[in-house]
């Protein structure tokens, strides 16, 4: 049976390689097991992201669904022969190195070395609209996985070769597919695809070359930023003993205003004027997040009525222009008349 990974991630079939990145995120920060989530969960919706998170076999699933991706005998690769031809890069992902057994992955410890990376990190940041719109410096704290910084990762000293491995990084295993048992080169279990072995372990991280480490520092929050949006800290995410940090993904969210509403990088309000006001005409104070702004009205002038105030909306994010302010003019309907006023109103015959 099929499985929907649009549904999986909780995002429409027309959505955005970025949306989807999103979805990802949000979905795996929610689920993932060390978080007290649902390991079941979270590894369905890895899958649907190593799916749907490329081009190409999204292309694939739209076109063949999850069978074409499955390693059940029955299913075969039919997906895959119909799009024309094996993605052993592809495949390489799904069944753990046949990309390093065909050649196309480059199968050295220093390769694997330097395309390892660790996990990125998502924070939530609660600003009020005034924050948002004009920018705020907030202290940022978390726990992160470390470098061991008395071993600097290695785990120890006086490092050996791996005699599991030979120094390697690699070893030979033979697995059961449906093509028939096939080597294939994985990372070492034993010194973790380093090559290297300390003869003294390490006694502040036991060995394992990773800590966790309290993270503490100042953050500039961009003037304009919206909600929803993500600010990206690179290298502050997670990190391996021998790689590259993950990042770590500030999601902010913005409280909404009472008066305003904002739209990009403009905003919308409401102002009330009298029936003579409207009549006669008159300048009121409108309010912005800029303060009090004149605002002239007509002879004339009907309910409903925009107007803008040119750049009195919010400042746009890495630039240096201003959004509007539209201001959208009501009529106050006078109760309780008296009978002069009521007379009054109708010698006008409006």
């Amino acid at each position: 049976m099929s499985k929907d990974y649009y549904s999986i991630l909780g995002v429409d079939k027309n959505a955005s390689q970025d949306e989807i990145k999103k979805a990802f995120r949000k979905k795996a920060h929610e689920y993932h097991p060390d978080k007290g989530g649902d390991e079941k969960k979270f590894n369905e919706i890895n899958e649907a992201y190593q799916i749907l998170g490329k081009a190409e076999k999204r292309a694939q699933y739209d076109q063949f669904g999850s069978a074409g991706f499955s390693n059940d005998p029955s299913q075969g690769f039919s997906g895959f022969q119909q799009a024309g031809g094996i993605n052993f890069e592809d495949l390489g992902d799904m069944f753990g190195g046949f990309s390093d057994m065909f050649g196309f992955g480059g199968n050295s410890r220093r390769q694997e070395s330097q395309t390892k990376r660790a996990r990125d990190l998502e924070l939530t940041i609660n600003l009020s609209f005034n924050e948002a719109a004009f920018g705020v410096e907030r202290e940022i704290n978390y726990q992160r996985q470390s470098q061991c910084r008395v071993c600097n990762g290695q785990g120890g000293s006086d490092l050996k070769t791996c005699q599991t491995c030979n120094g390697q990084g690699r070893v030979t295993q033979v697995q059961r597919t449906i093509l028939g048992n096939i080597q294939m080169q994985t990372s070492c279990p034993d010194c973790k695809g380093k090559g290297q072995k300390p003869s003294n372990t390490c006694s502040n991280c036991k060995g394992n070359g990773l800590t966790l480490e309290k993270m503490k520092f100042k953050v500039k929050i961009p003037a304009g930023i919206d909600d929803g949006e993500s600010i990206r800290l690179a290298g502050k995410g997670e990190e391996v003993s021998s790689g590259q940090a993950g990042d770590l993904y500030l999601r902010v969210i913005v409280k909404p205003h009472e008066e305003f509403i904002r739209q990009g990088s403009d905003i919308k309000s409401e102002e009330y004027i009298s029936f003579s006001q409207a009549a006669l005409g008159d300048k009121i104070n409108a309010k912005t997040i800029h303060g009090l702004v004149k605002l002239k009205i007509p002879e004339g002038t009907k309910s409903e009525t925009l107007f803008r105030l040119k750049n009195k909306g919010l400042p746009r994010v890495n630039g240096r222009s201003f959004g509007d302010h539209y201001v959208l003019v009501k009529i106050k309907v006078p109760k309780g008349l008296n009978k002069k006023q009521k007379k009054a109103l109708e010698d006008l015959n409006l």
